[in-house]
């Protein structure tokens, strides 16, 4: 982390610490329905109110179009105070009076929770005056929300240029963990690689090539490039107009010498639904009238042995339908195989986007990966190897 100002290189007694989180958590009817987000940063917040500072949250929450009482940070502020034990202030405003009057009565240690940024169409547009009115609440500013750090906002990233930045204690995990996987990683290092469409992640396959050493493929996108080789899919979902591209990836993997492994067999059955009779079948064997919906035991039995001889594992995506029962067999399986090589100190794993988070927690493996990242956009775009502007602000110059 030396490349990052961290929480160890700030001095933030009687200072009024500015720190950008990520609030925006899933709620229901008011209540807050998963604290995953919540959970995480509670170290960060509660280092610096130990130390003696001032600290005030900053976050968005959903994506509203002015000030919308269903969008207020109320709320998420009071399941905030329950993970921390200790009270959160709410003030009704981001910048101007009310938000002036709510940090002016703050003493040492106190936590302020400042209602949700994007009430201000100046957040996203990163306005400098929107800059300049945030930046007049506080002394220092801690980045704590890598999840919001693919976007250049007045928050995540214009704020770092206005006050001394410094990468929070969630931020550091993150940025640890992700350079540990693919910057610097324990070799060999393979990819697992799900979802829908091979158009939305085309980027991510390309530079995933250039690092790993084997790619497994799965989920629909899997169907894209079997299809390109020539196999029979059935009605299975693919994006048969991108054969020529998945071909031109298979070519430049070949090249650089990263193995790619697609399914060997498929779980196919005739209706999208849970429960839908199904049965596996060689890849030579494919009903016309079936549709691939997970892939099949061999195939399983061939990404356990490309586990085995990785060391690191960087997963992004399920392998079938994993939301219908039983197309997240596989998904499941190969979660816990995960789980038991990392336990065994023979893996480092890193896994994020929501379906992946969403099915590891249906695997009951969340907390026994290396690290598993609730980022989602941030995480792919990580992926991708493109720079993230909220992480640049706190790269020392």
């Amino acid at each position: 982390m030396s490349s990052f100002r961290t929480l160890n290189d700030a001095d933030v007694k009687d200072k009024r610490v500015l720190v950008r989180v990520d609030l925006n958590v899933p709620t229901e009817n008011g209540k807050v329905t998963d604290a995953t987000r919540l959970e995480r940063i509670v170290p960060t917040i509660k280092e610096i109110a130990d130390k003696g500072g001032k600290v005030i949250l900053l976050s968005h929450f959903g994506r509203p179009k002015g000030r919308d009482a269903k969008d207020s940070l109320r709320p998420v502020a009071a399941a905030l105070a329950t993970e921390l034990g200790r009270d959160v202030a709410f003030a009704e405003d981001c910048i101007g009076p009310q938000a002036d009057s709510a940090v002016a009565k703050m003493k040492a240690g106190d936590v302020l929770c400042l209602e949700n940024t994007r009430f201000h169409k100046e957040e996203e547009k990163n306005n400098p005056a929107f800059v300049a009115a945030l930046a007049k609440l506080g002394d220092i500013y801690v980045n704590d929300a890598f999840s919001a750090a693919h976007r250049a906002h007045a928050s995540t990233e214009g704020l770092a240029h206005k006050l001394p930045a410094y990468a929070g204690r969630a931020m550091q995990r993150e940025l640890e963990h992700l350079s540990a996987a693919l910057e610097k990683p324990k070799r060999p290092v393979a990819a697992i690689v799900g979802g829908a469409k091979v158009s939305t992640k085309l980027e991510l396959l390309s530079n995933l090539i250039e690092k790993v050493d084997a790619l497994i493929i799965g989920g629909g996108m899997a169907n894209t490039f079997l299809h390109a080789q020539g196999v029979n899919i059935g009605k299975s979902l693919a994006e048969k107009d991108m054969a020529g591209t998945a071909r031109e990836i298979l070519t430049k993997a070949e090249s650089k010498n990263c193995a790619i492994i697609l399914p060997v067999d498929a779980v196919v059955a005739y209706h999208f639904e849970a429960n839908a009779p199904s049965h596996a079948y060689g890849l030579d064997a494919i009903p016309h009238d079936g549709m691939i919906l997970d892939v099949g035991p061999q195939s399983i039995e061939r990404i356990k042995a490309a586990i085995d001889d990785a060391a690191t594992l960087v997963w992004n995506g399920p392998l079938g339908a994993f939301e219908l029962r039983p197309f997240d067999h596989a998904t499941v399986v190969i979660a816990r195989y995960v789980a038991e090589h990392t336990k065994a100190k023979k893996l480092i794993s890193v896994a994020g986007g929501g379906d992946t988070v969403a099915a590891l927690n249906a695997a009951h493996v969340g907390h026994a990966l290396t690290y598993v990242s609730t980022a989602g956009g941030a995480f792919l775009e990580w992926m991708e190897g493109k720079p993230l502007p909220g992480v640049e602000a706190l790269r020392v110059k």
